[in-house]
Protein backbone atom coordinates (compact mmCIF):
# COMPACT_ATOMS: atom_id res chain seq x y z
CA UNK A 1 0.00 0.00 0.00
CA UNK A 2 1.66 3.66 -1.02
CA UNK A 3 -0.02 6.28 0.71
CA UNK A 4 0.49 9.53 -0.74
CA UNK A 5 0.32 13.22 0.57
CA UNK A 6 -0.97 15.94 -2.12
CA UNK A 7 -0.02 19.66 -1.22
CA UNK A 8 3.52 20.03 -2.40
CA UNK A 9 3.88 16.01 -3.25
CA UNK A 10 1.68 16.12 -5.88
CA UNK A 11 0.63 19.59 -6.98
CA UNK A 12 2.39 22.94 -5.72
CA UNK A 13 0.39 24.49 -2.98
CA UNK A 14 2.93 26.84 -0.53
CA UNK A 15 4.24 28.54 -3.74
CA UNK A 16 1.19 30.11 -3.82
CA UNK A 17 0.55 31.28 0.45
CA UNK A 18 4.49 32.31 -0.32
CA UNK A 19 3.68 34.61 -3.08
CA UNK A 20 0.86 35.97 -1.07
CA UNK A 21 3.10 36.39 2.01
CA UNK A 22 5.33 37.96 -0.41
CA UNK A 23 3.17 40.92 -1.05
CA UNK A 24 1.86 41.15 2.15
CA UNK A 25 5.30 41.90 3.93
CA UNK A 26 5.69 44.53 1.13
CA UNK A 27 2.74 45.98 2.19
CA UNK A 28 3.16 46.15 5.95
CA UNK A 29 7.20 46.10 6.70
CA UNK A 30 7.44 49.69 6.16
CA UNK A 31 4.64 50.39 8.72
CA UNK A 32 5.77 48.27 11.16
CA UNK A 33 7.60 49.81 14.52
CA UNK A 34 11.31 50.89 14.47
CA UNK A 35 13.67 47.38 13.93
CA UNK A 36 11.28 44.85 13.06
CA UNK A 37 12.10 44.72 9.78
CA UNK A 38 10.49 41.98 7.11
CA UNK A 39 12.07 39.05 9.05
CA UNK A 40 10.25 40.34 12.38
CA UNK A 41 7.14 40.82 10.51
CA UNK A 42 7.04 36.66 8.97
CA UNK A 43 8.06 36.15 12.70
CA UNK A 44 4.81 37.42 14.06
CA UNK A 45 3.14 36.02 10.93
CA UNK A 46 4.36 32.58 11.56
CA UNK A 47 3.91 32.48 15.15
CA UNK A 48 0.18 33.69 14.92
CA UNK A 49 -0.27 30.56 11.64
CA UNK A 50 0.65 27.97 13.98
CA UNK A 51 -1.63 29.23 16.87
CA UNK A 52 -4.29 29.55 14.44
CA UNK A 53 -3.26 25.74 12.51
CA UNK A 54 -4.07 24.34 16.71
CA UNK A 55 -7.31 26.00 16.86
CA UNK A 56 -8.76 26.34 13.36
CA UNK A 57 -6.56 23.88 11.66
CA UNK A 58 -5.48 24.60 7.68
CA UNK A 59 -6.52 26.41 4.58
CA UNK A 60 -6.30 29.51 2.46
CA UNK A 61 -9.66 30.77 4.82
CA UNK A 62 -7.29 29.80 7.81
CA UNK A 63 -4.32 31.92 6.31
CA UNK A 64 -6.31 35.13 5.62
CA UNK A 65 -7.53 35.16 9.10
CA UNK A 66 -4.12 35.08 10.26
CA UNK A 67 -3.30 37.85 8.25
CA UNK A 68 -5.79 40.21 9.73
CA UNK A 69 -4.62 38.93 12.91
CA UNK A 70 -0.99 39.83 12.16
CA UNK A 71 -1.73 43.26 11.01
CA UNK A 72 -4.15 43.84 14.17
CA UNK A 73 -1.25 42.85 16.41
CA UNK A 74 1.69 45.05 14.44
CA UNK A 75 -0.52 47.96 14.40
CA UNK A 76 -2.08 47.91 18.08
CA UNK A 77 -5.83 47.91 16.73
CA UNK A 78 -8.08 45.60 14.19
CA UNK A 79 -7.73 45.99 10.65
CA UNK A 80 -9.69 49.05 8.74
CA UNK A 81 -12.07 48.14 6.20
CA UNK A 82 -9.48 49.32 3.69
CA UNK A 83 -7.19 46.83 5.20
CA UNK A 84 -9.93 43.68 5.53
CA UNK A 85 -10.87 44.61 2.05
CA UNK A 86 -7.20 44.46 0.39
CA UNK A 87 -6.40 40.90 2.65
CA UNK A 88 -9.96 39.60 1.45
CA UNK A 89 -8.56 40.18 -2.13
CA UNK A 90 -5.90 37.95 -1.75
CA UNK A 91 -8.99 35.02 -1.59
CA UNK A 92 -8.68 34.84 -5.66
CA UNK A 93 -4.99 33.37 -5.62
CA UNK A 94 -6.46 30.16 -3.75
CA UNK A 95 -9.94 30.06 -5.67
CA UNK A 96 -8.51 28.43 -9.24
CA UNK A 97 -10.02 25.21 -10.35
CA UNK A 98 -6.30 24.37 -12.09
CA UNK A 99 -3.82 22.61 -9.92
CA UNK A 100 -0.16 22.88 -11.05
CA UNK A 101 1.39 19.39 -11.23
CA UNK A 102 4.52 18.42 -9.65
CA UNK A 103 6.77 17.43 -12.06
CA UNK A 104 6.34 13.40 -13.42
CA UNK A 105 3.05 13.02 -11.10
CA UNK A 106 0.77 11.90 -14.07
CA UNK A 107 2.72 9.26 -15.69
CA UNK A 108 4.00 8.44 -12.21
CA UNK A 109 0.69 7.37 -10.28
CA UNK A 110 -0.57 6.02 -13.56
CA UNK A 111 2.08 3.22 -13.50
CA UNK A 112 2.36 3.00 -9.76
CA UNK A 113 -1.34 2.13 -9.68
CA UNK A 114 -1.05 -0.83 -11.66
CA UNK A 115 1.21 -2.45 -9.20
CA UNK A 116 -0.04 -1.39 -6.09
CA UNK A 117 -2.63 0.01 -4.13
CA UNK A 118 -2.63 3.23 -3.26
CA UNK A 119 -4.30 5.50 -1.10
CA UNK A 120 -4.39 9.75 -0.69
CA UNK A 121 -4.23 11.26 2.56
CA UNK A 122 -4.24 15.19 2.67
CA UNK A 123 -5.17 17.80 5.79
CA UNK A 124 -7.05 21.04 5.53
CA UNK A 125 -9.99 22.39 4.99
CA UNK A 126 -12.71 19.50 3.12
CA UNK A 127 -14.33 21.79 0.43
CA UNK A 128 -10.81 23.28 -0.72
CA UNK A 129 -8.97 20.11 -0.69
CA UNK A 130 -11.47 18.63 -2.64
CA UNK A 131 -12.03 20.92 -5.31
CA UNK A 132 -7.91 20.84 -5.28
CA UNK A 133 -8.25 16.98 -5.84
CA UNK A 134 -10.87 17.18 -8.26
CA UNK A 135 -9.21 19.58 -10.62
CA UNK A 136 -5.64 17.15 -9.95
CA UNK A 137 -7.42 14.82 -12.40
CA UNK A 138 -5.82 12.08 -10.23
CA UNK A 139 -8.80 10.33 -8.60
CA UNK A 140 -9.03 7.39 -10.55
CA UNK A 141 -5.74 5.96 -9.53
CA UNK A 142 -6.60 5.98 -5.69
CA UNK A 143 -8.87 3.36 -3.80
CA UNK A 144 -9.77 5.58 -1.24
CA UNK A 145 -9.32 9.41 -0.38
CA UNK A 146 -8.55 10.54 2.92
CA UNK A 147 -9.57 14.11 4.09
CA UNK A 148 -8.59 14.94 7.64
CA UNK A 149 -8.15 17.86 10.15
CA UNK A 150 -4.76 16.89 11.11
CA UNK A 151 -1.87 14.51 10.01
CA UNK A 152 -0.41 12.72 13.15
CA UNK A 153 0.56 9.34 14.60
CA UNK A 154 -2.82 8.54 15.47
CA UNK A 155 -4.18 9.29 12.10
CA UNK A 156 -1.42 6.60 10.54
CA UNK A 157 -2.97 4.15 13.35
CA UNK A 158 -6.27 4.90 12.02
CA UNK A 159 -5.76 4.37 8.83
CA UNK A 160 -3.56 1.18 9.48
CA UNK A 161 -6.33 -1.01 11.65
CA UNK A 162 -9.51 0.31 8.88
CA UNK A 163 -7.39 -1.00 6.05
CA UNK A 164 -5.53 -4.19 7.84
CA UNK A 165 -2.25 -2.74 6.15
CA UNK A 166 0.88 -4.56 7.84
CA UNK A 167 2.88 -1.83 8.24
CA UNK A 168 6.22 -3.08 6.93
CA UNK A 169 4.45 -2.97 3.51
CA UNK A 170 3.09 0.02 3.35
CA UNK A 171 4.55 3.48 2.51
CA UNK A 172 3.64 7.02 3.60
CA UNK A 173 4.78 9.62 0.43
CA UNK A 174 5.22 13.34 1.07
CA UNK A 175 6.93 16.58 1.27
CA UNK A 176 6.59 17.45 5.27
CA UNK A 177 8.92 15.81 7.83
CA UNK A 178 5.92 16.91 10.63
CA UNK A 179 3.25 15.93 8.70
CA UNK A 180 4.00 12.86 6.23
CA UNK A 181 7.42 11.54 7.95
CA UNK A 182 7.69 11.36 11.32
CA UNK A 183 3.97 10.33 12.11
CA UNK A 184 4.05 7.77 9.63
CA UNK A 185 7.20 5.94 10.92
CA UNK A 186 5.89 6.59 14.95
CA UNK A 187 3.13 4.24 13.45
CA UNK A 188 5.33 2.09 12.34
CA UNK A 189 5.10 2.84 8.93
CA UNK A 190 7.95 3.68 6.15
CA UNK A 191 8.09 6.61 4.52
CA UNK A 192 9.55 8.03 1.48
CA UNK A 193 10.66 12.21 2.00
CA UNK A 194 10.27 14.12 -1.78
CA UNK A 195 11.74 17.35 -0.24
CA UNK A 196 9.71 20.53 -1.81
CA UNK A 197 12.30 23.58 -1.97
CA UNK A 198 8.83 25.90 -0.72
CA UNK A 199 7.34 23.27 2.30
CA UNK A 200 5.56 25.69 4.46
CA UNK A 201 8.27 26.50 7.17
CA UNK A 202 5.75 24.94 10.19
CA UNK A 203 6.32 21.47 8.51
CA UNK A 204 9.95 21.32 8.81
CA UNK A 205 10.90 19.22 11.25
CA UNK A 206 14.82 17.14 11.92
CA UNK A 207 14.94 13.22 10.31
CA UNK A 208 17.14 11.18 11.73
CA UNK A 209 19.71 10.28 8.61
CA UNK A 210 20.14 7.20 9.97
CA UNK A 211 16.34 5.42 9.92
CA UNK A 212 16.27 3.32 7.41
CA UNK A 213 13.00 3.21 6.87
CA UNK A 214 12.71 6.30 5.06
CA UNK A 215 13.68 6.49 1.81
CA UNK A 216 14.78 9.42 0.69
CA UNK A 217 14.28 10.70 -3.27
CA UNK A 218 14.65 13.82 -5.42
CA UNK A 219 12.10 13.46 -7.52
CA UNK A 220 8.46 11.76 -7.84
CA UNK A 221 9.59 9.99 -10.85
CA UNK A 222 11.79 8.09 -9.26
CA UNK A 223 9.52 6.17 -7.09
CA UNK A 224 9.51 3.62 -10.00
CA UNK A 225 13.20 2.71 -9.33
CA UNK A 226 11.76 1.40 -5.99
CA UNK A 227 8.21 0.35 -6.30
Amino acid sequence: MLIFDADDTLWENNVIYERVIEEFLEWMTPMTPPGLGRAGVRAVLDGIEAANAVTLGYGSKVFLHSLGQCVAQLRGRGATAEESARISGWAAAFAGERVELMPGVAETLAELARRHELLLLTKGDTEEQRRKITASGLTRHFRDVHIVAEKNTATYKELTRAYDLAPASAWMIGNSPKSDILPARSAGLNAVFIPHQHTWVLEHADLDPADEKVLRLSAFGDLLRHF
